[in-house]
C-alpha cells in the first residue's frame, strides 16, 4: 500500500464501518488521491459544495481512519477546483514549491554516518544547482530519508534562488504525465508536457524505480533528461536501490545516472537513532526519559518513519487515553507499528525480550551461558524465530548470544524437529511470533 489512491481505497474501505454507501458514494465516488506524504493525505473533488461537507462531517472520521491505517497523526486535504495533479508542480519565480514538504528542510534533517554522503552531496547541489553532482541520484530503503533530502534541496534554492523553475514529481506522478499527455485530445499536449519539463532548472524525481519497465515513459524521462542536462540544468533522482539494481530500467538511463553521483543512505545507527528520538519527541513535546529513549532506539532500528511513527502512537495513546509512559506501553507501541508494517522486520532485542517474557525468565538468563533447561529450550526458541522472523544470520544470531555458528544451526534444527513433531512447541513458537508482532 503504497500509492495514494491505494491509501483512499482502504480508508473509504473503513469508513464503510461508520458510513453508508450511499453516503460515501455521494461524496467520495469522483474523489481523486493527488498526494501521500507523512502528514497529509490530499485528495481532490471536482465541486466545491463536496469539499465544504467532506470538511464540515467528515474530516474527523476519515482522520480517525488515517490514523487507524498508519497509526501515526496523517491528516486528510481537501481541495477542489483544478486538479494539480493535471499538470507537474512547478515554481515559477517564487511560488510555493508545491508536492514538496515544507517542513522538510538540511536544518531539520538528524545527520550520522549512515547517511553523511548523501546530505553533504544534497547540499552542494542546493548551494550550486547544475554546477556540481549532476544527476544526483540518491537510493536506500523505504522511510530512511529520501524525501526529505529532495525537498530540502528544493526548499533551499526556493528560498535562496527564488527565479529558478523547479518541478518535483514522484516516479508516479511522472508516469501519469506521460500518460496524460499521449491520451489527451489536445494536439498539443505532448508538445506542451515536453516543453514545461524541459524548461525546468531544477527536475527533481522521487522513486525512479517506478518507470522501469514502461516504455514510454522511459524515452519521456531519456530525451528530457538529456535536454535538461545540456542546458546545465540540475536533476536530483530518488530510488529505492542502486541503477545496476533496477532490471528493468533501459540501460541508456542508467548510464547516465552511473555517470553522475550516487549516494546511498543505510539504517541509522544507535547513535543517529538516539539524536532522531530527541529531535521528534521535542518537536511533538514529549516528555521521554532517557533510559525509554535508549529503549526505542534499541528495538526501533529498521528506518526514521518508523521511529517517528512509534514516537507519534506513544503521544497519542498519552494524549488521547491518559496512558502513563512505561517500557511496557512503549513495546505495545513498538508492536502496534510491526503490525500495520508487516515488512519490518523485528529486532533481536525486541524477540529475546518477548521470548524471556513468555518463558518467565529474565533476558540476561537468556543471552548467558546458563545450560538449565529453563534457559536452553527458550534461547533455542529464540535462535529460531530470529533466523525465521528477522532473517538474521546464524553469525549474526551467534553474536547475540555469545555462540558459534553451529551451536545456533543445532539450536535451530532441534526446535524445527520439535515444531514437526510436538503441536505444544509448535503453539508455543506461534503464540510468541503473534506477541512480538502483536497480532
Amino acid at each position: 500500500m503504497n500509492s495514494a489512491a491505494d491509501v483512499l481505497a482502504k480508508v473509504l474501505e473503513i469508513l464503510e464501518e461508520h458510513l453508508s454507501k450511499t453516503t460515501i458514494a455521494t461524496f467520495f465516488e469522483d474523489a481523486e488521491a493527488v498526494e501521500l506524504t507523512e502528514q497529509k493525505l490530499v485528495i481532490y473533488t471536482p465541486i466545491e459544495y463536496k469539499r465544504s461537507i467532506i470538511n464540515k462531517l467528515y474530516m474527523e472520521p476519515f482522520n480517525k481512519a488515517l490514523q487507524e491505517l498508519f497509526s501515526a497523526d496523517v491528516r486528510l486535504e481537501v481541495i477542489s477546483g483544478k486538479n494539480p495533479a493535471e499538470t507537474p508542480a512547478v515554481n515559477d519565480g517564487g511560488d510555493a514549491v508545491r508536492n514538496t514538504d515544507m517542513d522538510y528542510t538540511f536544518e531539520k534533517y538528524v545527520v550520522g554516518p549512515s547517511n553523511n554522503f548523501a546530505h553533504a552531496a544534497a547540499m552542494a547541489v542546493a548551494q550550486a544547482p547544475g554546477r556540481r553532482y549532476n544527476p544526483l541520484l540518491i537510493y536506500g530503503g523505504s522511510g530512511l530519508g529520501k524525501t526529505h533530502l529532495l525537498c530540502a534541496i528544493a526548499n533551499r534554492i526556493r528560498r535562496e534562488r527564488p527565479e529558478l523553475k523547479i518541478i518535483y514529481r514522484t516516479g508516479e506522478q511522472f508516469t501519469n504525465d506521460v500518460i496524460k499527455a499521449v491520451r489527451s485530445p489536445d494536439p498539443d499536449a505532448t508538445v506542451n508536457f515536453r516543453n514545461l519539463y524541459r524548461q525546468a532548472d531544477l527536475l527533481l524525481i522521487d522513486d525512479i524505480q517506478f518507470i522501469a519497465g514502461k516504455d514510454a515513459t522511459q524515452d519521456e524521462f531519456f530525451h528530457t533528461f538529456n535536454a535538461l542536462y545540456e542546458d546545465h540544468k540540475q536533476i536530483v533522482v530518488s530510488s529505492d536501490r542502486p541503477p545496476k539494481e533496477i532490471y528493468t530500467l533501459e540501460d541508456r538511463i542508467k548510464s547516465r545516472f552511473e555517470a553522475g553521483l550516487i549516494a546511498d543512505i543505510q539504517p541509522p545507527d544507535y547513535e543517529t537513532r538516539m539524536a532522531i528520538l530527541k529531535n521528534k519527541s521535542a518537536n511533538m513535546d514529549l516528555d521521554l526519559d532517557e533510559k525509554h529513549m535508549q529503549y526505542i532506539a534499541k528495538n526501533v532500528t529498521s528506518n526514521i518513519r518508523q521511529i517517528e511513527g512509534t514516537i507519534k502512537k506513544i503521544a497519542a495513546m498519552k494524549t488521547l487515553m491518559g496512558m502513563e509512559i512505561t517500557q511496557q506501553n512503549i513495546s505495545n507501541a513498538i508492536k502496534d507499528i510491526l503490525r500495520e508494517n508487516p515488512g519490518i522486520k523485528p529486532t533481536a532485542n525486541l524477540i529475546i525480550e518477548e521470548v524471556s517474557s513468555f518463558y518467565g525468565i529474565d533476558p540476561d538468563m537468556l543471552r548467558s551461558a546458563s545450560r538449565k533447561k529453563e534457559a536452553l529450550i527458550p534461547r533455542q526458541v529464540a535462535m529460531y524465530i530470529m533466523q525465521h522472523m528477522a532473517g538474521m544470520s546464524t553469525p549474526a544470531i551467534g553474536r547475540e548470544f555469545g555462540k558459534d555458528h553451529s551451536t545456533v544451526l543445532h539450536a535451530i534444527s532441534r526446535i524445527e524437529d520439535c515444531i514437526r513433531s510436538g503441536k505444544e512447541q509448535k503453539n508455543e513458537v506461534r503464540d510468541i511470533m503473534n506477541n512480538i508482532t502483536g497480532h
